[in-house]
């Protein structure tokens, strides 16, 4: 007797969200299925790669990244080489460098910058920010007003800064923001609530839920995502719709697989090798769980990621 499938779809969809402007805009969420179920539905909208690239220029440690990114002396230089990626569909600004903790460069050093490297590109663009929520707050507000009509992504809303990052970004200049919280469905919801008490329309934010690099407790992100997908989907939870959108890159090269060097750790083999499989890994398996979209720094992860998105759509 034959194999006979049992497509699942669902009358509840995930918000759709558009980031960026003309033709090269991309639009996150849209399905009606469970994550990368193309078996059992068309998803309209197919996950999106992220590249992060810094403020503080690029890692050059990494003996691939900085080849990759050799002759490039300015931000645009580095923005134009990121946007050049296969596989890439946005890139995602990160402003370490306004850390009050660390360089604490100012709100009108990060716009200039910010300003420079959408000069240059056409990519639909995404603002990190720094680790700071008060300096996030200052941040968004001067490149939101600055940026206007580009429909840029924001990231990070936190339960902090909301308010600001909501009114300023979200309301008074019309752009995309992104509700960060910390591994957890209830606090997942309760920012989106929040945000949608300030005013904003759910085709407006999408959702960072939290991640963690593969193998440093990871279940926890897994389980997160798909909790959120049941409730959003099944449940038809209307607060639990919004696309997510993961920085993987932030979390997998900060661990100890992608730190240390061959001379100190012979036996684990190329640097660089086990920095892209802990990114890719990571990727990949927030996309399995419920990722709409995620963020890397390499390109050959870029590239990897993408293949494996085009291959099961």
């Amino acid at each position: 007797m034959g194999f006979k499938s049992s497509p699942q779809k669902y009358s509840a969809s995930i918000n759709e969200v558009v980031i960026g402007t003309g033709d090269k805009a991309i639009k996150l969420g849209g399905e009606n299925v469970k994550p990368l179920y193309s078996f059992d539905a068309e998803i309209v909208n197919a996950p999106k790669v992220g590249v992060e690239i810094t403020d503080e220029g690029y890692d050059k440690t990494v003996a691939s990244l900085a080849a990759y990114y050799a002759g490039c002396e300015t931000m645009a230089d580095i923005a134009k080489k990121a946007a050049a990626m296969p596989g890439a569909d946005f890139l995602a600004i990160n402003l370490d460098g306004a850390d009050p903790n660390g360089a604490n460069k100012s709100v009108d050093e990060c716009a200039a910058i910010v300003s420079e490297v959408a000069a240059v590109v056409d990519l639909p663009l995404a603002i990190v920010g720094c680790k700071s929520a008060e300096k996030n707050s200052e941040l968004f507000n001067k490149i939101a007003d600055i940026l206007q009509g580009k429909n840029v992504l924001f990231i990070s809303c936190k339960e902090e800064n909301y308010k600001n990052v909501a009114a300023s970004a979200g309301l008074a200049y019309n752009q995309k923001i992104c509700a960060e919280s910390a591994v957890d469905i209830n606090l997942a919801k309760q920012m989106n609530v929040l945000i949608s008490q300030m005013g904003l329309k759910a085709d407006t934010y999408v959702m960072n839920v939290g991640s963690a690099a593969a193998g440093y407790g990871f279940e926890y992100v897994v389980s997160t995502m798909d909790r959120i997908k049941d409730a959003a989907l099944g449940q038809n939870d209307a607060q639990l719709q919004m696309p997510i959108v993961t920085p993987v890159s932030s979390e997998t090269w900060g661990v100890k697989e992608t730190i240390v060097t061959e001379e100190d750790y012979p036996e684990w083999g190329s640097r660089d090798d086990r920095a892209v499989q802990m990114e890719v890994c990571t990727a990949a398996a927030c996309l399995v769980s419920g990722s709409n979209a995620v963020i890397l720094r390499h390109p050959e992860s870029v590239a990897t990621i993408s293949k494996m998105i085009a291959a099961l759509m």
